[in-house]
C-alpha cells in the first residue's frame, strides 16, 4: 500500500522541488500538490493538484479525507521581507495554517506532519557564530516571531497530544528551478540570474554580511530524511538546526566571477540588511547529525557550478 501525501504550499520555492522529489519517490498519483493558486506548467502536469487555502481548516480537512492523506508537508508561509510589509497577514497565514494541520493530526486524521522553521527564530542577542540548537531566541522580525511561536506549538502538540510533527530550521536556500519568494537571503539566488543575464548585480545586503546558506537539493534531502527517520530517533520536536555553508555577498561574487569574468557587483543595502544583521552567521547542527544522520553535499563552489550550468 502506497501512502498518500499532501503538500500545502506546493508552488513556492521549496514546495515545487519537494513535490517533484516526493512524486519521484512515491509515485505521481500518491502525492497531492496544493496551493492558493496554480503553479508552473511542469508542476501542474506532473500529478494531482488542488486549489487550497492553508488558513481554511474545512477545506484542508476535505482534501485530507477525499485522498485519505497520511502525511502532510505544510510549506505555505509568508517569508521575512514580505512579512515585514504585511505583519498581520503574515501572522495569520503562518500561524493559522500550522494550527490547522496540528489539529488534524491531534484528531488522528493524519499520522505525520512536516513543518519548516527557519534561522529567523534567532535574534540580535543570539550568539552569531556556530549558533547552538538551544540558545537565546529573541526574533525581531514578524516571520521570526511566527516561526518561534510555531516551534513552541509543535513541541506542545507532540508532548500533550502525541502528534508526530517534525521540523528543521532552514538557512537561506539557493535554487535554479524556482524564483525566490520574498526572503532576506534571496540575493544569493538573484545574483546568479543577474550574472548571466546582465553581467551586473546591485546587492541589497552589505558585502561582508555572513549568513548560513544551503543548496536546495540538500534542503529537499534533509526534509525527506527527517520524515523517513523512525519516530523514536526524533528527539527534538520544536525544530532542528540545519547547516551546510556560510558565505557573504563578496564571496559568492568571487565564486561566480571565476566563471563569469566580466561580472560586476555593487552594494545598496536596504531594509533587509537589518533583518540579516539579526540572524546568525553560522549554525551548529550536531543534533541533526547525531539523531538522523544529516550531512550536506553542496559547498559554495559546487553550488555555483550547479546554478550557472542550469541557468544557462
Amino acid at each position: 500500500m502506497q501512502k498518500s501525501i499532501l503538500i500545502i504550499g506546493a508552488c513556492g520555492q521549496i514546495g515545487t522541488e519537494l513535490t517533484f522529489a516526493l512524486r519521484e519517490k512515491h509515485g505521481n498519483e500518491n502525492v497531492i500538490a496544493s496551493d492558493i493558486r496554480e503553479g508552473n506548467a511542469d508542476l501542474m502536469a506532473s500529478g494531482p493538484f488542488e486549489i487550497l487555502d492553508a488558513t481554511n481548516y474545512e477545506a484542508i480537512e476535505n482534501v485530507v479525507m477525499h485522498y485519505e492523506i497520511e502525511e502532510v508537508y505544510l510549506m505555505a508561509a509568508m517569508l521575512s521581507a514580505t512579512a515585514e510589509k504585511f505583519p498581520m497577514r503574515a501572522w495569520n497565514l503562518n500561524m493559522n495554517s500550522l494550527f490547522n494541520v496540528l489539529n488534524l493530526a491531534k484528531e488522528k486524521k493524519i499520522s505525520k506532519l512536516f513543518w519548516p522553521s527557519s534561522i529567523a527564530v534567532f535574534g540580535p542577542n543570539t550568539p552569531k557564530e556556530h549558533t547552538e540548537q538551544n540558545t537565546i531566541m529573541e526574533p525581531s522580525t514578524v516571520y521570526g516571531i511566527s516561526k518561534q511561536s510555531g516551534e513552541r506549538w509543535c513541541e506542545y502538540y507532540c508532548n500533550k497530544f502525541g502528534v508526530d510533527v517534525r521540523s528543521v530550521r532552514y538557512p537561506g536556500l539557493i535554487s535554479w528551478k524556482t524564483l525566490p519568494g520574498g526572503g532576506t537571503t534571496d540575493y544569493a539566488v538573484e545574483i546568479y540570474h543577474k550574472a548571466l543575464a546582465e553581467k551586473k548585480y546591485s546587492c541589497f545586503l552589505k558585502e561582508d554580511t555572513l549568513l548560513p546558506m544551503m543548496f536546495m537539493d540538500d534542503a529537499i534531502r534533509a526534509t525527506i530524511n527527517i520524515m523517513e527517520t523512525p519516530a523514536e530517533k526524533i528527539k527534538i520536536r520544536s525544530s532542528y538546526n540545519l547547516a551546510a555553508m556560510t558565505f557573504n555577498p563578496s564571496e559568492i561574487y568571487e565564486s561566480i566571477k571565476t566563471h563569469v569574468p566580466d561580472f560586476e557587483i555593487s552594494y545598496a543595502p536596504d531594509f533587509r540588511q537589518q533583518i540579516a544583521d539579526s540572524w546568525p552567521s553560522s549554525i551548529n547542527d550536531d543534533k541533526a547529525q547525531e539523531d538522523w544522520g544529516w550531512k550536506p553535499e553542496f559547498d559554495l563552489e559546487k553550488t555555483t557550478l550547479e546554478m550557472l550550468k542550469n541557468l544557462k
